[in-house]
């Protein structure tokens, strides 16, 4: 029973895990490497993130540069970041690609605080499926005479106790990010 519940806690771990990373990649107004993480290039036949072919550096609140380390692969890297759904233009001085991040108006703010909100439901549901699916493992090890009517009590109250944290953990998340792109 005590595994069957780490194994939730651990699961639903990886979800705000996941959904930090999520929050690290929205593009809110100041420069944030993070927001590379998803573009990749085709370096040599296989594709690899712009984080592993160059130094990415954060030059001033809204300027991010990118400095290759194989000058050859400059444009590939343009090309790549103007493909991605970043929404920013690079300038390439030859040397360093410069992403520059516009001031967001209050109609973009406040769709990125939809966005960040729906983020934040999807990882409630996440972590309410991984509670229900918990829950139903220990009803079947009482049922297979495992555990006693006790210990399925017990084990309920100890995911559902876990559970409201996580949920709580997420909602303090999603007030964060919210207050941080709206004070922008």
């Amino acid at each position: 029973m005590k595994e069957t519940i780490n194994t939730a806690k651990e699961k639903m771990t990886k979800s705000i895990d996941v959904l930090e990373r999520d929050f690290a990649a929205v593009r809110a107004g100041r420069a944030n490497p993070n927001v590379l993480d998803k573009v990749t290039v085709d370096y040599y036949g296989s594709p690899t993130p712009v984080s592993q072919m160059a130094t990415v550096s954060v030059s001033d609140a809204r300027t991010l540069a990118i400095q290759p380390w194989d000058k050859s692969q400059l444009k590939a890297i343009e090309k790549a970041i103007q493909a991605s759904d970043i929404g920013i233009n690079p300038t390439n001085d030859g040397t360093v690609l410069r992403l520059v991040f516009p001031q967001l108006t209050e109609e973009r703010r406040k769709e990125i605080v939809k966005d960040i909100k729906k983020m934040g439901e999807d990882t409630k549901v996440a972590v309410r499926s991984i509670r229900r699916d918990t829950i139903d493992k220990l009803k079947a090890m009482k049922k297979n005479s495992a555990i006693t009517e006790d210990d399925l009590s017990d084990g309920e109250e100890q995911v559902q106790k876990i559970h409201d944290k996580f949920i709580k953990t997420v909602d303090e998340m999603v007030s964060a990010k919210e207050k941080e792109i709206m004070s922008i």
